[in-house]
């Protein structure tokens, strides 16, 4: 099954994240805790599972956040937005749906947007997504700001 058929389906709405994407936010942020992960897919030493619930969680220090990309995904975008107020530095993959609730809730409070160039090619999957992805970052103490990025090979 291609992505662009699972991501119309209900299989799944858990991707891994892209390596490259991954190491460099690392670079630039050392993360600390990955916040919804398993064993398989985790990027960081400490992390959360879905056993674990990492919504019911307190996240603290410098988070990664790569959320299932379903139904719930505000309220992952909710509690990195609250966790921030709180003091944690919360790094989120997600997809740019600049037209939803969430987005507008919580996303537009960011400290920084970074919409990313082209589209990202999650885990194994044999095509790009067919939507385009942002990283969102709550909790930098910097004034609100917009960029592009790219993480091709070749730019």
């Amino acid at each position: 099954m291609t992505f662009g058929e699972v991501m119309k389906s209900s299989a799944s709405d858990n991707w891994a994240t892209p390596v490259n994407v991954f190491k460099a936010l690392d670079q630039e942020f050392h993360f600390e805790t990955d916040v919804c992960a398993d064993a398989s897919n985790t990027k960081c030493a400490n992390y959360f599972t879905e056993e674990m619930d990492g919504l019911k969680q307190d996240w603290r220090g410098v988070c990664w956040m790569n959320p299932p990309y379903g139904r719930h995904i505000g309220k992952w975008v909710q509690k990195a937005y609250e966790s921030a107020k709180g003091g944690a530095v919360v790094v989120c993959l997600l997809p740019a749906r600049t037209d939803t609730r969430w987005w507008r809730d919580y996303c537009m409070k960011a400290g920084e947007i970074r919409l990313i160039s082209g589209r990202l090619k999650f885990g194994d999957a044999e095509n790009a997504a067919p939507f385009p992805s942002a990283v969102v970052i709550f909790g930098v103490p910097f004034t609100p700001r917009l960029t592009y990025v790219s993480f091709e090979e070749d730019a």
